[in-house]
């Protein structure tokens, strides 16, 4: 029997989340398999992928064939790194010592990488955010100084309509009383 280590999907309609597991090469994708080693979800930012690293080496060295996109999964996390230095111990061109040493060296770069890449998207996150905010301030300002300046043109054509009519009834008024005189 073939054992393939593979994704199973399930979530809703654009939202995939995947099992990871190891089933029977005959198997369907979403049917019967042997054991859940985890869930991928490639809808975070990093993609979040939750493994069991020893079940799946496990059956890496017990002769399970990965899928590609499990196998990329698996390297990401350091798993085909753990077995192709477990290899080396059992042939023994190196010692279980310095094989976990190898293997802390390269799980404390990744993490240190993924940190990065998760402190960077953050930044960036809150950098368009405040400049979202700023944009939208000076929209607003602009706004308020547009409306000021209706504001204060109709004022000024109110004053000059006044201004005139207040001419000709200061003409007028000396012209009626003199008439009136007279």
């Amino acid at each position: 029997m073939s054992v393939k280590i593979r994704l199973a999907r399930r979530g809703r309609k654009k939202q995939a989340i995947y099992d990871v597991v190891v089933a029977d090469a005959r198997a369907p994708r979403d049917g019967r398999f042997i054991e859940k080693l985890g869930t991928y979800n490639p809808n975070t930012n990093p993609a979040s992928i939750n493994i069991n690293n020893e079940r799946a080496l496990t059956w890496l060295l017990n002769g399970a064939q990965p899928t590609d996109t499990v196998k990329a999964m698996l390297s990401y996390r350091g798993i085909l790194l753990k077995k192709h230095l477990q290899i080396g111990v059992l042939k023994g061109a190196i010692t279980q010592e310095q094989a976990d040493a190898k293997y802390n060296a390269w799980l404390s770069e990744k993490d240190a990488k993924i940190e990065g890449k998760k402190d960077q998207l953050a930044t960036a996150k809150a950098d368009a955010r405040k400049a979202a905010l700023a944009a939208e301030a000076a929209k607003n300002q602009a706004r308020l100084d547009a409306i000021k300046a209706r504001e204060e043109e109709a004022k000024a054509a109110a004053a000059a309509a006044e201004a005139p009519a207040a001419e000709e009834a200061a003409t007028e008024a000396p012209a009626e009383g003199g008439e009136a005189e007279a």
